[in-house]
């Protein structure tokens, strides 16, 4: 939870800065001055680890009364346009599944939303890849409708599953795909793994997207590329993960959900912790907790 929230609010200061600028800060590795806030990606992943821990799966309901009232307490977080009407209707008192179902003309959202959360999920159920799969599929369905938002959520839920389990590199990406259900993602992380871990992010952005169009299939294989190319070093898999450009906050979170969960927090520099966003103290209790 801590790799995902710090991700997320590291990712969020890129955005709107000049290109020069975040050339230059990548070039000599500084960083913009803080506070650093996270955004909906981490809310939301709090919300998915208070159900975890309440009832020790995801239930779905539970899941969606926690998201609209988090929701409802703090709309700033850049919560998605969809996401606005979605949660803001479940807190009225509308059903979640039909409210979700027909979103985008009854398609459903393809979006990263489901992804973006869900790491955390991957690390509890790690012992177990099917529950890993069958339950980032529940998590995925309160606010995704659509097949390739599950599967996005899929993967990152296994990758991180996969990381606490020592499995790295193009080894991860090729396992996750593996799990990964058919369509877009799965191709996306098909195309991850051919395309090797010592290409540039730019070109591996270029091959993959970096969230251009907002979705799980353009954000999904590049943040697990990512992952994949410095599962020993949150920091610099986060930098890799800034350094095209897109939907930078919520690749972070990924990146950060899962190389967290591979090595830990120890190369992060004191400096960021001091800049970022604290988590709410219930997380510590939850810590602490036998």
């Amino acid at each position: 939870m801590r790799g995902l929230a710090l991700g997320d609010a590291f990712g969020e200061t890129w955005f709107f800065k000049p290109a020069e600028f975040v050339e230059q800060a990548l070039a000599q590795r500084w960083v913009p001055a803080g506070p650093w806030f996270w955004t909906d990606d981490t809310a939301m992943a709090l919300s998915l680890v208070q159900v975890l821990h309440h009832y020790g799966r995801v239930d779905q309901q539970t899941l969606a009364d926690r998201f609209a009232a988090a929701y409802a307490a703090d709309p700033h977080r850049n919560y998605g346009a969809s996401m606005h009407e979605v949660l803001s209707r479940i807190r009225v008192g509308e059903p979640w599944a039909p409210v979700v179902a027909g979103q985008f003309g009854g398609v459903g959202s393809w979006g990263n939303g489901a992804a973006m959360r869900v790491a955390p999920l991957g690390v509890w159920f790690a012992g177990d890849l099917d529950t890993v799969v069958g339950e980032a599929i529940r998590s995925a369905a309160v606010t995704h409708a659509h097949p390739q938002a599950a599967a996005g959520a899929v993967a990152v839920a296994v990758a991180a599953a996969l990381a606490v389990q020592g499995i790295a590199g193009h080894a991860l990406l090729e396992a996750v795909a593996q799990r990964t259900p058919d369509g877009a993602v799965r191709q996306g992380l098909d195309r991850a793994a051919r395309l090797g871990l010592r290409a540039s992010p730019y070109a591996a952005a270029a091959v993959l997207g970096c969230g251009q169009q907002i979705s799980a299939m353009d954000t999904v294989p590049f943040a697990l590329w990512c992952a994949a190319r410095h599962l020993d070093d949150l920091v610099e898999a986060l930098w890799t993960a800034v350094a095209p450009g897109g939907d930078i906050d919520t690749i972070c979170a990924m990146v950060g959900g899962v190389v967290s969960a591979a090595s830990g927090l120890d190369t992060v520099p004191a400096q960021w912790w001091a800049e970022c966003e604290p988590l709410p103290a219930w997380v510590n209790d939850l810590q602490a907790s036998p």
